[in-house]
């Protein structure tokens, strides 16, 4: 490390990646500072999801989302095992609610084999129903390798492998400014008037639904390197109060924005439903009851019997995507010096679903690349 920094890495955002990659670059050697701005890690995205280890089904071929998915999620059931992480392999089913879905679903199928995913099992109708019999489909995909974990002791247990490799997590602490002054040699104020300042050889930018407009205020960045656009996309979860009827967790057929208004399983057993899409100018993270309308519509094409007054509002997550309503869903961006020219700098962008699964993967590229 240079003796004109500080520190020789920090890390901006303690939510699953910025752990991660914490972990990853402090068991590599490397002095590393978290600063969060939060008052306590893990409250952004990482806690407000569905807790899914993803299999990998949906993501374009040898995209960041397709590889790191695949990885992470062999590196996240490794890491769960190891640590005694809460988590089951409960597996998934994505079904094709009538005959006009079909062709969606096999082009899944095939979109997941040549991404790399080789284990889904097609499930016709009478298979469906011995499997799960509350279930109305056609056609489904069983994927064995779709699980749950408990997203927040998995972070517990990076942070502490983090802090044992030497890292040093500082919470209330948000970066409010970077100043780039050459190759490895940045200076970092976290207060408005620059008195409290610290001067590092890589900062990694790991803020989540924060980065790009993080990324505008780093002096000496251009912005052309910094999407030009970010949208907060909302998505609402519901609870369901009564007994489980179903033992795997089951999805629909993805829409443009997302996908689908899926039922998933806590490590308790309970049912929850979400998210949904819900496109807004900022955060808000109110769960409008009247708005169970239309998850019981979108729950009902596979589970006909929920009952009327069976679904309570729970929570919400915000998605940071890099992508318009209607659009194609953009890819990760891990922006490294190869892109901006700037050593030490990593910004990661548009980190969403499946950030989760792939953190530890996410971690190792952005390793790799200091």
């Amino acid at each position: 490390m240079s003796s004109s920094v500080d520190i020789e890495c920090i890390v901006v955002g303690a939510g699953v990646v910025g752990l991660a990659i914490a972990r990853a670059l402090a068991q590599q050697g490397k002095e590393v500072l978290i600063v969060e701005a939060a008052a306590q890690f893990g409250s952004g995205i990482s806690s407000r999801n569905s807790e899914v280890i993803h299999a990998g089904l949906y993501y374009p071929p040898n995209s960041l989302k397709a590889k790191l998915c695949i990885k992470g999620k062999a590196l996240l059931y490794d890491f769960c095992e190891r640590r005694q992480i809460p988590h089951q392999r409960l597996g998934k089913l994505l079904v094709a609610t009538e005959a006009a879905e079909i062709a969606q679903l096999m082009a899944i199928k095939n979109n997941a084999k040549a991404s790399g995913v080789h284990d889904l099992v097609l499930l016709q109708a009478s298979d469906i129903a011995t499997l799960e019999p509350e279930l109305h489909a056609e056609l489904a995909l069983f994927s064995p390798s779709t699980g749950i974990v408990d997203s927040h002791a998995l972070m517990l247990a990076l942070l502490a492998e983090a802090e044992h490799a030497g890292a040093q997590l500082v919470l209330k602490t948000p970066l409010k400014q970077l100043s780039i002054q050459g190759a490895n040699h940045f200076i970092c104020s976290f207060d408005d008037t620059s008195q409290t300042q610290l001067s590092c050889a890589n900062l990694i930018n790991a803020s989540g639904l924060y980065a790009t407009e993080l990324a505008k205020q780093f002096r000496g960045l251009e912005q052309q390197y910094i999407p030009t656009a970010y949208y907060y996309c909302k998505g609402r979860y519901f609870s369901y109060t009564g007994k489980a009827p179903f033992k795997h967790l089951i999805y629909p057929m993805p829409d443009k924005d997302g996908l689908g208004i899926h039922l998933t399983l806590d490590l308790g057993g309970q049912i929850k439903f979400g998210p949904d899409v819900c496109w807004q100018a900022q955060e808000n993270y109110q769960v409008e009851a009247e708005q169970a309308r239309i998850f019981y519509e979108a729950v009902r094409r596979y589970w006909p019997s929920l009952q009327e007054g069976s679904l309570q509002p729970a929570y919400t997550g915000i998605r940071p995507k890099l992508s318009a309503a209607g659009h194609t869903a953009a890819d990760f961006i891990i922006s490294t010096e190869a892109v901006h020219g700037i050593s030490g700098l990593v910004n990661l962008f548009g980190i969403e679903s499946p950030g989760l699964t792939a953190a530890l993967a996410i971690a190792e590229e952005v390793a790799n690349h200091l």
